[in-house]
């Protein structure tokens, strides 16, 4: 694939980054970039689609299935070979480890390197951190609480304590200091991506004419009670995958608020002459995918239960990872101008993937306990239960205010983070 011409328009030429895009709802998240963009843009406007993986060999095969479904995709809308579009999407591959922070700092150095701008990186990769299934309460739940008990599941079995291992070298640190821990699930779902949108914060303010956008992959198992700021990491919680969730939550809906600025200002310096760039929190609703280890068999019957949630009204379950990689992938093709009128209108929100009795697929809003749909008093009353985890309340002054004040805190507490964690690799070098 020919790489896209230096000498049209900058607003020409989208350059877009997915993390974990090897498989599962990252790799569809790169199948329904390249679809939409093909189905929405003009034949003079191109996508370089940069995917992140962790070694050469996942690297190599994602490429090649990518370039095998826009072939694909050629042969569905019957374009020819000797059309632009075999010009205007080009692929590059990149690997990183982002529960090794010096794997982060060096791509971060790369792409400032080797690219002239970043219009939106999706924070996809992570991992859940789950050992398997309690099976005795996973199905009396699903027998008695059908289909609650499939989108808001209390039946995963998670691994406390879980660590990335050393990330400076023990004979560098002063005496009698011990390395920090730094959680597993928390690096890969949280602060290797915070590590490395803070590393290539001027390309995402590069573009002329709109601000950069990251686009957060959250959850809808962000639930409130999993989460404490005293273990921002979820060291000490057997939640450890949905605290980082809500941590996501916080974070990228409290961004913009007045607040948070002085944390959030040093994370994405302020761009001169440019707006700055904007973040987004996203879900997939409920996907059959294989971060929860189990048997082929029992994944086929997930599967199975997951279209009956479907069917009987779900909006959630969006079943397959192409359809879950709708609000993520929507949020990063609309328009500025319609995103901002939307978040004028009603308030930053969360997105997520949802589908209709027919399975059509969808982004909306999604209800985010103590922020609401929009961030306003009042503004989640009366939702259908189905949408909404059995603990949510309606939002409130009081509970508006508290998360507004628990998002500075975990801003200033990741600045913190990312503060000393720097501060060690440097001494390290």
């Amino acid at each position: 694939m020919s790489k896209p011409s230096v000498a049209a328009p900058e607003d020409y030429h989208s350059y877009v980054l997915v993390t974990g895009a090897n498989g599962g709802l990252g790799y569809s998240i790169c199948c329904r970039l390249i679809d939409e963009f093909i189905r929405t843009r003009p034949a003079s406007h191109s996508l370089r689609l940069i995917v992140t993986t962790r070694d050469k060999s996942k690297s190599h095969d994602t490429i090649a299935r990518l370039k095998d479904h826009i072939f694909r995709t050629r042969k569905h809308h019957k374009i020819n070979e000797k059309t632009p579009l075999v010009a205007k999407i080009y692929l590059q591959a990149e690997q990183v480890d982002l529960c090794r922070l010096r794997s982060v700092q060096a791509l971060a150095k790369k792409l400032l390197r080797s690219l002239p701008k970043l219009d939106t990186i999706i924070l996809n990769a992570g991992h859940g951190g789950f050992a398997g299934v309690d099976w005795p309460l996973a199905i009396w739940t699903i027998l008695t609480n059908f289909p609650r008990s499939v989108t808001y599941p209390t039946y995963k079995l998670s691994t406390a304590g879980d660590t990335t291992g050393p990330q400076v070298s023990e004979d560098l640190l002063p005496t009698g200091q011990v390395q920090p821990d730094l959680g597993g699930v928390f690096c890969s779902n949280i602060f290797g991506h915070y590590l490395l949108v803070h590393g290539i914060a001027p390309l995402l303010s590069n573009s002329a004419s709109t601000p950069g956008r990251v686009v957060w992959v959250g959850s809808l198992e962000a639930y409130e009670s999993t989460f404490s700021i005293g273990d921002i990491q979820g060291l000490s919680s057997p939640s450890a995958y949905e605290s980082s969730k809500r941590l996501t939550d916080l974070l990228a809906l409290s961004s913009s608020l007045a607040s948070t600025q002085p944390f959030v200002r040093r994370f994405l310096p302020p761009p001169s002459g440019h707006r700055p760039p904007k973040q987004y929190v996203t879900h997939p609703g409920i996907c059959a995918t294989n971060i929860v280890p189990l048997h082929w068999v029992l994944v086929y019957l997930m599967t199975a239960v997951f279209y009956l949630a479907q069917w009987v009204g779900s909006p959630w379950h969006t079943v397959t990872s192409y359809k879950g990689a709708c609000a993520p992938v929507w949020v990063a093709l609309a328009s500025q101008e319609e995103l901002d009128e939307l978040e004028a209108k009603e308030g930053a929100g969360k997105w997520g993937s949802a589908v209709n009795g027919q399975g059509e697929e969808r982004a909306t809003r999604t209800e985010v306990q103590g922020w609401g749909i929009g961030g306003k008093t009042g503004d989640n009353i009366g939702l259908p239960k189905m949408k909404r985890p059995q603990e949510v309340q309606d939002v409130n002054r009081e509970s508006r205010e508290q998360f507004e004040l628990l998002g500075r805190e975990c801003w200033e507490t990741m600045e913190r983070l990312r503060d000393k964690w720097e501060r060690l690799l440097q001494e390290d070098d």
